[in-house]
């Protein structure tokens, strides 16, 4: 199997409150990250990841914007228990990213929107594949259905309709005539709503 080389958060779009912030360095000292959290100006954080060696490696920044806390940017590191930490923040947090993991000879992109992945692209020299793309197939088969069901409804007005001219031909009373006009009018607003 490949070993990645590195992960990039291309574009990154977190926005936590201050317990979710919590949970998120918990998260990391989970996972046995060196980090420490500094406090900025006008109350932004800031988690800087540290090395094997004791280095600075890694910075994030955590906005502070309309009482939420607002990761956005991108970053690139190799620490592997740092990218599975990442990746579950996303997850967990309902984030959005784009997110390149960096082999040998080829890149993996993932896109996650709302902390599930949509989209997995895997790029190549000689190209670029889909590998996995989120469809809603339970949404599409709801409106196919509603689709449907207006379609039939449609047939089934046509033919009352069909029947109500039928019955206006061969009437001779004005207020039997009168009747049957109302009644096609009516059939004749529902069948341009259900046609709009």
């Amino acid at each position: 199997m490949a070993q990645r080389l590195a992960t990039e958060y291309v574009k990154t779009c977190l926005v936590l409150d201050e317990a979710e912030l919590s949970q998120l360095l918990q998260l990391f000292q989970n996972h046995n990250l060196a980090f420490k959290v500094k406090v900025l100006e006008l109350g932004d954080q800031e988690v800087v990841f540290e090395n094997a060696s004791g280095a600075e490696s890694l910075a994030l920044t955590f906005e502070r914007r309309h009482g939420k806390y607002v990761l956005e940017g991108s970053c690139r590191f190799t620490d592997l228990k740092l990218a599975n930490a990442m990746r579950k923040a996303v997850s967990q947090f309902k984030g959005d990213a784009i997110v390149n993991r960096i082999y040998e000879f080829h890149t993996v992109e993932y896109r996650y929107r709302a902390g599930a992945v949509v989209r997995i692209t895997e790029r190549t020299k000689r190209g670029e594949r889909l590998v996995y793309e989120y469809k809603d197939t339970i949404g599409e088969l709801a409106r196919t259905f509603r689709g449907n069901g207006a379609e039939a409804e449609i047939q089934v007005v046509r033919l009352e309709i069909n029947e109500w001219l039928d019955r206006r031909n061969e009437a001779w009373d004005p207020q039997a005539i009168a009747g049957i006009d109302a009644e096609l009018q009516r059939l004749s607003h529902r069948l341009f709503v259900l046609e709009a």
